[in-house]
């Protein structure tokens, strides 16, 4: 039967003679110039490039620190390590989220224990987060959810009313704002992620920005073996050669080149993100008036960086299901996926205990979205594409 509907809305052509990922990066030349400059001095990692690069971060977003790590999911297990999370420590977050927001709960030997969302926003919803609170419960990771930033007012007020850390996973919204501040500097933590398909990359990379000036030591020691060189911090005298490993720590660190690439492609934020926010506005003007989609809720609290373009089916005003328009789209080479199964639907999880139903809003989500392409590097031709292929498909399984 798909194979007909395939056939049926083709007509023998696709919309698009090239495939269009969902998301890419864009590297120019002056980013290859920064990695070769790099390649023809004397530092090839942990050297004055991610110095820089970590002062550029901290100074974007008005944080106090920044610390760099070889990609996000290191970034989280730091922040949760210096957070104290412990065996037995309760951490909440949100089900709609990539697993490693998750996973570093569990590298610390902690609980996660998964909030549901509101169904406007998508983001985790505060009062499934008040809820859930136990004796337990150590720390919350919130996550601004295709780069729109939480209700940080509201999580911020549990977090000082049940004195918790707040690890806020801003992977998705470097560069977003929330009540006209930017996002890296209202949390105890914030990561940002530097994967290619994000605002900006440095190949795989994260951060984890701070005010707090000790978790930022206990980040630098944690992504280096936690070894410390800081003569104030050793145990034992010893000669300018000497260093300590003073706790459990793992090689997590940013290579110089990376750093490079990471500062030269920071110059261009502000370029990227206002074509991901016109983008966006290209295609909310485009869909609105398909009854058989629903488009992404921005709250009036903050500004969207913008990294996913996710739209619902209104499921009962189409003659299939998602799996046969997320297909048909793949046939008229648009690069679609789906951001994300719920964490604990993951087989690993299922192994743990978790049982589906835990968060009704967010199965729903689940079964109704579709991410559509969007990136700074697409073209107005690209994005028309995909208004066009969105609109075939859905006009032809339209009820």
């Amino acid at each position: 039967m798909r194979d007909k509907h395939k056939l049926a809305i083709h007509g023998g052509q696709p919309v698009r003679e090239r495939y269009l990922p969902y998301g890419r990066q864009w590297i120019d030349e002056d980013d290859v110039q920064a990695v070769v400059d790099v390649l023809r001095g004397d530092y090839l990692t942990t050297g004055p490039e991610l110095a820089r690069f970590e002062q550029s971060i901290a100074s974007y977003v008005g944080a106090k620190y920044a610390v760099a790590f070889a990609n996000g999911t290191a970034a989280l297990h730091a922040a949760c390590y210096a957070a104290g999370i412990s065996p037995g420590d309760e951490v909440i977050t949100t089900a709609i989220t990539f697993a490693a927001t998750a996973n570093c709960i569990l590298y610390q030997g902690g609980i996660p224990v998964f909030a549901d969302i509101e169904p406007r926003t998508c983001n985790v919803d505060p009062q499934s987060i008040s809820d859930l609170i136990t004796e337990k419960t150590k720390a919350i990771i919130p996550v601004d959810y295709t780069g729109q930033p939480v209700d940080l007012d509201a999580i911020r007020k549990i977090a000082a009313d049940y004195n918790l850390v707040v690890i806020e996973d801003a992977a998705h919204a470097l560069g977003a704002t929330y009540k006209g501040q930017k996002i890296g500097s209202l949390s105890d933590m914030t990561m940002f992620s530097f994967h290619p398909v994000k605002q900006i990359t440095t190949g795989e990379g994260g951060v984890i920005t701070t005010n707090s000036t000790d978790y930022y030591e206990k980040l630098l020691q944690f992504r280096t073996h936690g070894i410390t060189r800081d003569p104030t911090k050793l145990s034992l005298p010893g000669g300018p050669w000497y260093y300590e490993m003073q706790f459990l720590g793992l090689n997590y660190r940013l290579t110089d080149m990376q750093a490079a690439l990471g500062t030269s492609q920071l110059q261009k934020i502000d370029r990227f993100i206002r074509r991901r926010q016109t983008y966006a506005g290209i295609y909310n003007a485009a869909f609105q008036p398909l009854r058989q989609l629903r488009l992404p809720y921005q709250s009036q609290d903050g500004v969207s960086s913008w990294h996913l373009y996710i739209i619902r089916l209104n499921l009962d005003q189409l003659t299939v299901g998602r799996r046969e328009i997320f297909e048909a789209l793949q046939q008229e080479n648009i690069g679609v996926n789906v951001h994300y199964l719920p964490v604990y639907w993951h087989p690993y999880y299922q192994k743990l205990g978790y049982k589906k139903g835990l968060c009704p809003n967010a199965e729903t989500l689940y079964e109704e979205m579709i991410t559509l392409p969007l990136y700074a590097a697409m073209t107005e031709r690209d994005v028309q594409d995909v208004i066009t292929g969105v609109k075939k498909v859905v006009a032809h399984f339209a009820r």
